[in-house]
């Protein structure tokens, strides 16, 4: 905001019943004697008697002993208004004095002028002034504060001394430090406003003074506003702590709740949203002017990442996705002033909408399984039963195995013939628990090729998976006459008498289907081998799946990598 954009917001200060009492500038010995930069001492003198005789007598001869005294004299001269016409001070004094003041006509001062006559108004604005009348009057006063020229105010005040015949300042050693106090006056004087505003105007104030001044953290702020919002961190810090304490309770209660469930868990959600807000809403301009400086609100980061991690903490241990995008939402919208923290949360949001579209593609994948799954035919001739598998289970003859319940399954057919003429084939298949099995018989091959293909899509993926990570564990599967590890396999060696039992590694083995009978075998030996029946061994085809897999991944060693 340029100073001269920045005066142009009214054609006067709101009202100026917004005005009341006195300033500082009023107590100036320039103002009290009514003399200007310009005067001689006599003339000086001559104004302390005549003004003694309508005000303090003390006062008076105090301000005349200020204005000729050299090193008192410089403390006058740079808190007046240095560099502006005698009349035109003496005018816009008595203005601020009167409480009809216009702050278009401040247009084209001095920055120092300027400056203090700002300052003077912040003093006499009461506590019902608009927080965006008094944001713009900081970034303004702000703004000159930094314009203020070591060598255009000794410019200014020397020409005016070598007119009132007073020897000049003679360098800006003295002239540096008087300003350096005048800009901690400048400071007290806008705090001086704000502690009479009322709390939420005192937020509201300061934040839209340091989105203003610093773009939105996008640049550096005037020195006084940084000083400023320092000391509004120094007086909001333990009303900060305590909030952020509030949100780490609920956050607490959040995590309790998501064990009773989602709806348990959503109100206190809301609270959150809540408290978190009217923590941000405190912290804002602390966050913006530590954006501006190129670092992070260490409060505000601390408390970010704690609702970030409760965030996880619901997604990861309850899957409840909704309330997860909720906090990641809320975080991104809050903290938006943390750059490092805002480049993480983007991910977290990318990969919860992930997880959110998965899931919806998971759900429309399940009702598609389920779909798939489904099979239900009625068996025999005159006494009919019922063959059917669906995500509740599968029945043949009334007996009933939930799917998750299944460890075994078999199926196979054999062909029948008479005198060398094919009689027909007749299909078994066969699933069961660890305790019982079901075997159906039947010849017709469309039933046996669709319910063959249903047990393999509702149960066999889950049989094949359990296999591959129980030898991953180091245990051993035993399917008819094979030992199964997961490195190697236990085979039969058949001598004339006997049989001797061999290990060897998947690389050393090879597999084929003959007879109804899945075979694995010594490359190397022929006769040491093992037949495992397919419509009488359970799990074979199970088995023949993982082998075949494995062979074609040329990096797996062991069948365990097919788990990935």
């Amino acid at each position: 905001m340029t100073i001269e954009a920045a005066t142009e917001f009214g054609s006067a200060l709101e009202c100026t019943s917004r005005i009341r009492g006195r300033a500082t500038l009023h107590q100036n010995p320039f103002w009290i004697l009514g003399a200007t930069p310009r005067d001689s001492k006599q003339r000086i003198g001559e104004l302390a008697e005549e003004r003694s005789l309508i005000v303090d007598a003390a006062a008076c001869q105090k301000a005349r002993s200020d204005l000729i005294n050299p090193r008192t004299r410089l403390s006058a001269e740079v808190s007046w208004l240095i560099g502006v016409s005698p009349a035109r001070a003496a005018q816009l004094v008595d203005q601020l004095h009167q409480g009809n003041f216009d702050v278009k006509v401040l247009a084209g001062l001095p920055p120092l002028a300027h400056a203090n006559l700002l300052a003077a108004l912040f003093e006499m604005l009461d506590a019902e002034t608009t927080p965006g009348t008094v944001a713009k009057l900081i970034n303004v006063l702000a703004c000159l504060t930094d314009e203020i020229k070591v060598e255009d105010a000794l410019r200014d005040i020397n020409e005016d001394r070598a007119v009132a015949m007073f020897a000049p300042v003679p360098g800006p050693d003295r002239l540096e430090s008087e300003l350096t106090t005048r800009r901690g006056y400048f400071l007290s004087a806008i705090n001086g406003a704000l502690d009479k505003l009322p709390a939420s105007f005192l937020v509201q104030t300061m934040t839209m003074a340091a989105e203003s001044a610093t773009a939105d953290g996008q640049r550096h702020a005037p020195m006084l506003i940084d000083e400023l919002v320092d000391s509004y961190e120094v007086k909001t810090t333990p009303i900060l702590a305590q909030e952020a304490e509030n949100v780490r309770k609920l956050i607490n209660s959040a995590e309790v709740a998501a064990k009773t469930g989602e709806a348990a868990i959503k109100p206190v959600i809301a609270q959150i949203e809540v408290v978190a807000r009217n923590w941000d809403q405190i912290a804002q301009p602390i966050q913006l002017i530590a954006k501006a400086r190129g670092v992070e609100h260490e409060q505000s980061s601390k408390l970010a990442y704690e609702i970030r991690d409760c965030a996880a903490f619901l997604s990861r241990e309850f899957g409840m996705l909704d309330q997860t995008k909720r906090l990641i939402a809320l975080v991104q919208d809050i903290f938006k002033e943390l750059p490092e923290f805002s480049e993480s949360i983007e991910r977290d949001a990318q990969t919860v909408d992930e997880l959110v579209a998965t899931r919806a593609a998971s759900a429309a994948d399940h009702d598609q399984w389920c779909k798939d799954i489904t099979y239900r035919v009625d068996l025999g001739l005159l006494s009919k039963d019922t063959l059917w598998i669906s995500p509740d289970g599968v029945c043949w003859k009334k007996r009933w195995y939930p799917l998750d319940a299944v460890t075994r399954v078999r199926w196979g057919g054999i062909r029948h013939s008479v005198n060398g003429i094919p009689t027909g084939t007749t299909y078994t298949i066969a699933f069961g628990d660890d305790r019982s099995e079901t075997v159906v018989e039947l010849k017709r091959e469309d039933v046996y090729s669709a319910f063959t293909d249903k047990l393999w899509k509702a149960v066999c993926g889950r049989l094949l998976t359990e296999m591959l990570e129980k030898l991953k564990r180091g245990s051993e599967i035993r399917i008819g006459s094979a030992i199964v590890q997961d490195t190697r396999v236990q085979l039969i060696k058949h001598k004339f008498f006997s049989e001797e039992p061999a290990l060897f590694p998947w690389s050393g083995v090879k597999v084929w289907n003959q007879g109804g009978s899945f075979y694995i075998a010594s490359q190397q030996d022929t006769k040491t081998y093992v037949a495992l029946s397919y419509i009488n061994v359970p799990n074979v085809h199970i088995l023949e799946q993982a082998i075949r897999i494995m062979f074609k991944e040329s990096n797996a060693q062991k069948l365990s990598d097919l788990l990935g």
